[in-house]
């Protein structure tokens, strides 16, 4: 389970015009820091009628001014170009190898008890990964229920998103709901009563920040 995702309206729409999403890929912003047990299939099933409706409103909206095929065609060509260039590396990386990594790093330095120094450690891993990953080697050739193929067309977002997670980990000096740091464990609402919003560059996440919207729930210490 993720407590961020994709920044999402209340109908789930995102700023990129026809793009919507619910559930645990999205952040509808319902749960703030910390979620309680049971609400994914409570937000699954209340968002994902409102995003339905939401979706089929704007197809319906679109009439004939929706994307010309060409531009369907030449993402289509650019995607078949890039499983073709994995088919046919005899030599790299192995997907498998790769992943672990990625996974054993988020594991040990972006896990549930987090610090500064080993999150750098993490951040560094992870741009290391992305590097190598462009000499992914696919050892089976086939297209018909082809996992390995599958993990290596899924690896650079996985990457993109550990990446994201980390640096905004990183930056955010403070510990909040699940996010629980060993150098900075007090809550800092003057500082970081905001939420972070990771938007993809060439270059890396950019971290941008907006703010939060309290209503009947004030913010409070969690006590136990």
């Amino acid at each position: 389970y993720t407590m961020g995702g994709l920044d999402v309206d209340k109908d789930g729409a995102l700023e990129l015009p026809g793009l919507f999403a619910a559930g645990e890929c999205a952040c509808v912003s319902v749960h703030g820091a910390n979620r309680l047990g049971g609400n994914s299939l409570l937000e699954t099933v209340v968002f994902g009628q409102l995003v339905g409706a939401a979706a089929m409103r704007y197809v319906q909206g679109l009439g004939s001014t929706g994307p010309a095929s060409n531009v369907l065609d030449a993402a289509a060509a650019e995607v078949e170009g890039h499983i073709q260039g994995l088919l046919t590396r005899e030599d790299g990386e192995k997907v498998a190898c790769l992943r672990d990594e990625m996974r054993q790093v988020m594991f040990e330095k972006v896990g549930m008890f987090r610090e500064g120094g080993p999150m750098q450690e993490a951040v560094a891993k992870i741009r290391e990964l992305k590097e190598r990953m462009s000499q992914m080697n696919v050892g089976a050739k086939g297209r018909r229920y082809n996992l390995e193929l599958i993990g290596a067309l899924e690896l650079p977002a996985m990457l993109e998103l550990a990446e994201a997670t980390a640096v905004g980990a990183l930056t955010r000096t403070e510990s909040r709901g699940s996010h629980f740091r060993r150098d900075f464990p007090e809550r800092d609402d003057t500082n970081w009563l905001k939420h972070t919003v990771a938007r993809w560059t060439p270059e890396g996440p950019q971290l941008e920040y907006k703010p939060i919207v309290i209503t009947k729930w004030q913010p409070e210490t969690r006590r136990y």
